[in-house]
């Protein structure tokens, strides 16, 4: 079986992703890293506190990337510039391009990547000065959509427990409407925050977003 190589393949219009790269070396490794942020909430009669979730980092993913045209004779950025787009603002798309990796069947679960960070390393020149001997050292970062996000994390679902931070002019009732598609329903936030004044809220109060119980009815 022959040896996959990794390839990059390049956004060059919006979502369309009409470039790709092969490395001329795979990656010895690579390194997958992901965030998970919890916020203490401070509980009435509680020995400990309760850890809430506030949000989650996106996946980033760092490998190094090496590239060698001595024996050519040839100017290694020959190939080492076409990764090197990456990080350079595309003149259609206004921004760096976004990519995808596929290394054979090996997808990276389908992710849509941005590069956040490119460090190229050259140690071995040819006689006319030309770099024959490159390293990159790159960060990707997972790019996803808001509406991707909507559909992963079914945000909405009122049978979910979470937490949100109370953004200025926000009340109970309206954050009701948002978490339980009924701004009524804010009786269950208030009980669960110990709220005696539903009209008072501070901006940057975390509250606790309690599952509503099975034939809760409105107003009860």
């Amino acid at each position: 079986m022959a040896l996959e190589k990794l390839k990059i393949k390049i956004e060059t219009q919006r979502e369309v992703f009409a470039d790709e790269v092969q490395v001329l070396f795979n990656p010895n490794q690579l390194s997958l890293d992901k965030q998970v942020s919890w916020r203490k909430l401070k509980v009435a009669e509680r020995d400990s506190v309760e850890a809430g979730f506030t949000y989650g980092s996106p996946f980033t993913l760092t490998m190094d990337l090496f590239f060698d045209s001595y024996e050519e004779q040839k100017n290694v950025r020959t190939y080492t510039d076409r990764v090197a787009k990456l990080v350079k603002v595309n003149g259609d798309l206004h921004r760096p391009p976004r990519c995808q990796l596929q290394w054979g069947e090996f997808d990276f679960d389908g992710i849509w990547w941005v590069v956040t960070r490119m460090s190229q390393r050259f140690t071995l020149f040819l006689a006319n000065g030309f770099p024959a001997r490159a390293t990159l050292n790159c960060s990707f970062q997972q790019w996803r959509s808001g509406e991707e996000e909507a559909k992963e994390t079914k945000k909405a679902s009122p049978d979910v427990a979470k937490t949100r931070v109370v953004r200025r002019g926000e009340t109970l009732s309206g954050i009701a409407a948002e978490e339980y598609q009924d701004p009524a329903l804010w009786r269950p936030l208030a009980e669960a925050n110990r709220i005696d004044d539903p009209r008072r809220l501070r901006p940057g109060q975390v509250l606790a977003i309690p599952p509503l119980q099975p034939g809760r009815k409105v107003g009860r």
